[in-house]
């Protein structure tokens, strides 16, 4: 046998895309310790903390309005499953954490939407899970927008759109029943 019949299999792996704004990135650089545009290994016992601590947080964020862990991702997977997931907890006594439209108090948490926004003070992330298999590790890949992400998100909708170019929503009539009428009533 060759070394490539004795190679193992490789495996997928979890990849959480998310995409970070600030209005004052420009100026005050606040994500200038995030390693951007580079795919980065971690361990899935590991839990991936966010803030200005460097002591605590695995990415650090410079800004003296984060909290030292303004919140953190936990990778598992859901029981009886192989479906992995994030759970997102909010590290901040003084600052909610919202994800989409759900707020996050301290120490509470939620499973992360497949695709979300996550917003805290100024700050606004997109996060987007691409599911992997690897149960040994999962990887981050972040990006930079020059716009936010909230206004960015809102832009093309998936509804389809018929072949005539019409939307069913710019019908006034929409959710009335067709009425048939006489050619000479008015």
């Amino acid at each position: 046998m060759t070394s490539f019949e004795e190679a193992e299999t490789e495996e997928t792996v979890t990849c959480l895309h998310m995409t970070f704004y600030h209005p004052y990135q420009d100026s005050k650089m606040v994500f200038r310790c995030l390693n951007f545009c580079k795919r980065e290994r971690v361990r899935a016992d590991e839990v991936a903390r966010f803030g200005r601590d460097s002591s605590v947080c695995h990415y650090k964020l410079m800004d003296t309005r984060v909290s030292r862990i303004q919140f953190s991702l936990q990778f598992y997977r859901k029981l009886n499953s192989s479906e992995f997931c994030f759970e997102i907890k909010n590290m901040s006594k003084k600052t909610k954490l919202m994800v989409d439209q759900t707020e996050l108090g301290y120490l509470n948490k939620i499973d992360l939407p497949w695709r979300c926004i996550i917003c805290f003070g100024d700050y606004q992330v997109l996060a987007e899970i691409q599911e992997g298999e690897s149960m040994d590790y999962f990887e981050t890949h972040f990006h930079l927008a020059e716009v936010p992400v909230v206004q960015e998100r809102h832009l093309p909708s998936l509804q389809p759109v018929p072949e005539n170019c019409i939307s069913p929503s710019s019908f006034p009539s929409q959710g009335k029943s067709p009425m048939e009428m006489d050619e000479n009533e008015s």
